[in-house]
């Protein structure tokens, strides 16, 4: 891994698996949503949270999603991935979780020691795909993009990875 001057990893399906059923918390999400008289057919969590955005309650829905990933975050499932660590660069957590239930995690299972910067949902003002949440982890980390690997799980993290200029690899392509 010297090849890289910072490694940045997603964390739900990457380093850990939060304990979350997210049906759940799609129900909870579409209710606030139908309280207030908004239409949530066929809609997911994350085109939920844009019609949350758009209508002044993205903070209600934030904040009812992060309870789930918070309780989650508690008896998360620790993944082989994890193992690898620590790196010889610094590391790095960049999640469309929220900073808290990263935290949690990442404690749960004494990665958090090796985990230098933790950029959550909430700790920046937009989410992956889009890059600028991965470019300020790789900012906290002190590395250049050009010289930071990212490591995931979705099309949204690799996405963010090519539009941030940064390497992308697939979990499952790691461990």
């Amino acid at each position: 891994m010297t090849e890289y001057d910072a490694i940045v990893y997603d964390l739900d399906g990457t380093l850990v698996r939060l304990d979350v059923d997210w049906g759940d918390v799609a129900e909870r999400c579409a209710a606030i949503l139908r309280a207030r008289g908004h239409d949530v057919s066929n809609a997911d969590i994350w085109a939920m949270r844009e019609l949350a955005a758009a209508n002044g309650l993205l903070d209600r829905v934030d904040d009812a999603i992060a309870e789930f990933e918070r309780d989650g975050a508690r008896s998360a499932q620790r993944l082989a991935l994890a193992d690898d660590l620590p790196h010889s660069v610094p590391v790095g957590v960049c999640s469309l979780n929220c900073a808290a239930a990263c935290r949690i995690a990442l404690e749960l299972h004494g990665i958090d020691r090796h985990v230098g910067a933790v950029v959550g949902r909430d700790s920046h003002e937009t989410v992956k795909p889009d890059p600028e949440p991965l470019l300020h982890a790789v900012d906290l980390l002190g590395a250049e993009p050009s010289a930071a690997l990212f490591v995931g799980d979705s099309d949204s993290d690799r996405e963010a990875a090519h539009a941030a200029g940064i390497d992308f690899q697939w979990v499952e392509d790691r461990v």
